[in-house]
């Protein structure tokens, strides 16, 4: 286990410490990943990527994000405060993963490890791109389910109708990505290919929360701008990634990224 102070402070003490969950490899240090969980996701979730990583001869590093799992307060269910119809304490979630992350990395540099890379997963792929962008020390990347937009896929997809809900009468679309502009992937498009970084985009066809044409036009974008990526496109939804057999596609695809790219 790994447990220190964020650099950001909230009003709720369990969300004021990061917990990581840290699976070093047995062989010589040097290669490093930090797995961003998906929204909502419990402790043990993305654990089985982290051990056959470390089998594989690369360290990782599970952090929990803000709002989720040992960083929930009592009084939630969910991580609802880390994307929720407030529109400013999403920013700041936002914000507080993205340093939690990179004092993450500062670790991880300060132990030895100088290849760096880091794997996220839905909003957690969205944490990961903000983080790569800001971070030159990051040059392996995999985007497990992603989107250009934030707001576009609050406000699209089934898994947040609730939210949308939230916003009716109060906020528009157009509004909203004004509001969220800071947070959302498609503001730092230029800033992620000032450096040199490798980036595996994997995302599905029949997916319900990030609409697969979010994905297409990210990666557009990075095509247009001549980022070094891979991109892997599989027959199945947003939830059903984590079912068999693509979970364990996915997880292929994955590793095997990061064997060749680290």
């Amino acid at each position: 286990r790994l447990r220190f102070t964020s650099p950001v402070q909230t009003p709720y003490p369990e969300n004021n410490t990061v917990h990581g969950l840290w699976f070093p490899a047995s062989r010589p240090k040097g290669r490093a990943i930090i797995v961003l969980p998906h929204w909502n996701a419990q402790l043990q979730q993305h654990v089985a990527l982290c051990r056959v990583l470390r089998t594989l001869g690369i360290s990782a590093l599970r952090l929990s994000l803000p709002y989720h799992d040992l960083r929930m307060p009592s009084e939630l269910n969910r991580a609802d405060y880390a994307v929720s119809s407030n529109v400013a304490r999403t920013v700041d979630a936002t914000r507080q993963a993205i340093i939690d992350t990179r004092s993450a990395v500062d670790w991880l540099q300060s132990l030895g490890y100088d290849r760096l890379g880091i794997v996220g997963t839905s909003l957690g792929s969205c944490y990961a791109f903000l983080t790569s962008a800001h971070d030159a020390r990051l040059r392996v990347n995999v985007f497990n389910l992603f989107s250009l937009h934030f707001a576009d896929v609050v406000w699209t997809g089934l898994t947040t109708r609730h939210i949308r809900q939230g916003f009716e009468g109060r906020i528009e679309l157009e509004q909203l990505r004004a509001c969220w502009k800071a947070i959302t992937p498609a503001s730092y498009m230029d800033r992620f290919a000032e450096n040199p970084k490798q980036s595996l985009f994997i995302y599905g066809t029949c997916d319900t929360t990030f609409l697969p044409m979010f994905s297409e036009e990210m990666l557009r974008e990075a095509r247009r701008r001549r980022i070094d990526h891979k991109v892997v496109v599989l027959p199945c939804g947003h939830y059903s990634l984590g079912q068999s057999p693509f979970k364990f596609i996915d997880a292929y695809h994955i590793c095997a990224f990061l064997l060749r790219s680290l």
